[in-house]
């Protein structure tokens, strides 16, 4: 069963717009060097929706070409055109990865019925396992309880789901109603302050960005709970709390976690995709506050 710290990576581009793939190699080495049970490629962190198929089959050859079964791959494969999906999906299982990670289509909010033929539609063409991503914030759709244990029902090679939704009482629900049926279905919090919740009410650890920043916090805190060294559990909780206002320094948030990181791994760009701009200069002090605060920099004053 998946469990543990999964990073959903940002996608490194230089200063041309490009695929930088030496950047690419020193982000995924410092994540599974500290420590990570896995790597999610282009989700939505990682800029999937600036990529086009021919880049997207590049990244995912580099990508289990670099991790090399170090640990877990994941592709997140999702869109809105089913038949793209269904042939990145066949192309990321015969290039080597462990896992399809799809997100709903969005745009249109689509029904119920419509949501499970598409669902459907991915688990049938494949036989890489499969998870749901669960993000109603960009899709307008939320995978209901009810939705998700049908799936889970109907078709063995849908494993888990990525949750993020900023609401744990919504991860509870999922958690009782397929690890109920299906206890080896794996649910994950897709917001990083939520991993605990998520531990205490039975699921199976976190999908979730912070970890590029971060990624020793999140294996030490997840390793702290397992261990029920409580008083561990509450000093990480409270930075992990404070590094959430990253998400607020920019939109799109993912230029934020880019800049961040460029402080962190020398020579990478934290270039976003267009149409996202560079941070201004409010935004830079701003997050240079909130890594010194989450003693990820030094003092900067």
């Amino acid at each position: 069963m998946l469990q543990g710290i999964f990073t959903p990576m940002i996608t490194i581009f230089d200063q041309h717009g490009r695929l930088d793939f030496p950047g690419n190699e020193r982000v995924v080495n410092r994540l599974i060097e500290n420590g990570v049970d896995g790597i999610l490629f282009l989700g939505s962190i990682g800029e999937f929706f600036n990529l086009t198929l021919a880049e997207k089959r590049e990244f995912i050859d580099f990508a289990v070409r670099t991790v090399r079964k170090r640990v877990a791959v994941l592709i997140g494969t999702g869109g809105t055109v089913v038949d793209e999906v269904v042939e990145l999906t066949r192309y990321s299982q015969r290039a080597g990865a462990d896992f399809a990670v799809a997100i709903s289509p969005y745009y249109f909010k689509l029904d119920e019925e419509s949501i499970y033929r598409y669902y459907a539609e991915i688990a049938r063409s494949a036989d890489l396992p499969l998870l749901l991503y669960n993000f109603p914030d960009r899709t307008a759709v939320d995978l209901s309880p009810r939705l998700v244990l049908k799936l889970a029902h109907e078709f063995p090679n849908i494993v888990g789901i990525k949750d993020t939704v900023d609401n744990i009482s919504h991860t509870r629900k999922l958690i009782r109603t397929v690890k109920g049926e299906r206890p080896d279905f794996a649910v994950f919090s897709g917001f990083d302050e939520y991993l605990i919740p998520n531990l205490i009410a039975g699921g199976n650890g976190l999908i979730g960005g912070l970890s590029n920043l971060a990624p020793q916090l999140f294996v030490q805190i997840y390793t702290a709970y397992r261990d029920n060294d409580l008083k561990t559990v509450a000093l990480l909780q409270e930075r992990i709390n404070g590094l959430m206002e990253l998400y607020d320094v920019s939109q799109p948030f993912v230029t934020a976690m880019k800049a961040a990181v460029a402080f962190l791994i020398e020579g990478i760009s934290p270039l976003a995709g267009k149409p996202a701009g560079p941070l201004n200069d409010a935004q830079m002090e701003r997050l240079r506050s909130i890594l010194g605060k989450a003693g990820l920099i030094g003092d900067t004053a």
